[in-house]
């Protein structure tokens, strides 16, 4: 019923930057809140960044200062700019969304399929 599409992931040298970008589709009545995590191999997933339908933006403490979130509210969608980026910034990438479902109340919690971020040193 609701589909997250995610695109941008790849591999990067150390200090590059990449963008990532999600799509929200299908019977969506209203996205909430939109953010990233991530899982790096034999890690937990971890909160990236998130972001408001009201804009308001929260990063962990990792990625401050070098990652920016930002949606379109219309075009459902949240992208992820990723600059300076490190080798520990590999992982997969996740989409997720906070979404009511058209012709219901309750809010439900969707993720994307994941994309790989590789960063070489």
């Amino acid at each position: 019923q609701v589909q997250l599409v995610e695109s941008g992931g790849g591999l990067v040298q150390a200090g590059g930057a990449l963008r990532l970008s999600c799509a929200v589709s299908g019977s969506v009545f209203r996205v909430n809140d939109m953010g990233w995590y991530r899982q790096a191999p034999g890690k937990q997933r971890e909160l990236v960044s998130v972001i408001t339908s009201g804009g308001i933006t929260n990063y962990a403490d990792s990625v401050k200062g070098r990652f920016t979130i930002s949606r379109d509210n219309a075009k459902r969608t949240v992208d992820l700019q990723m600059t300076s980026l490190k080798p520990e910034d590999t992982a997969v990438y996740y989409c997720n969304a906070l979404v009511v479902v058209m012709f219901r109340r309750d809010e439900y919690e969707y993720w994307g399929q994941g994309t790989q971020v590789t960063v070489s040193s």
